[in-house]
């Protein structure tokens, strides 16, 4: 395994993962940057929001898109501390995202190294560039809290 240096965008990711779980959300946080500047960003709010979709990934999407002025965010990077789910991945696909970074694996629930392998499929209309275990080791640790301390 190759261990990355933490990028700005990620350290991002990760306060935004810290105050989903100071709200009650698993701590996912997302960032979208273009060429170094962030465009979006978003933290978990499915509970918050009372919105299932209301995954960092698409919250930060979803607010990049509208500051690109564009469905599309070509040249755009994503940053998020966790895997993306099959949801997530999809809408990296449609979203054209040039390069996603991912801090810690999901065994469980991820759909990029795991599960459905959704940039594998031969019906995916775009495979960004990926790169994981950015950030891996304090994005794991926040996960493994927010859960102990639930159980």
């Amino acid at each position: 395994m190759i261990i990355w240096p933490t990028s700005e965008a990620m350290t991002r990711a990760l306060a935004l993962a810290r105050e989903a779980a100071a709200s009650g959300e698993v701590p996912v946080g997302a960032v979208v940057s273009f060429r170094g500047r962030i465009v979006g960003e978003g933290c978990n709010a499915p509970r918050t929001d009372h919105d299932p979709t209301a995954h960092a990934e698409i919250v930060a999407i979803r607010q990049a898109a509208k500051a690109m002025g564009s469905e599309r965010l070509v040249d755009c990077e994503l940053h998020v501390t966790l895997e993306p789910c099959a949801m997530c991945a999809g809408a990296i696909v449609h979203a054209r995202i040039a390069r996603l970074y991912y801090g810690a694996s999901d065994p469980k629930g991820g759909a990029v190294e795991h599960g459905g392998r959704v940039f594998d499929q031969p019906q995916c209309l775009h495979r960004p560039e990926i790169y994981s275990g950015i950030g891996e080791s304090e994005a794991a640790a926040l996960l493994r809290d927010f859960f102990r301390e639930r159980r």
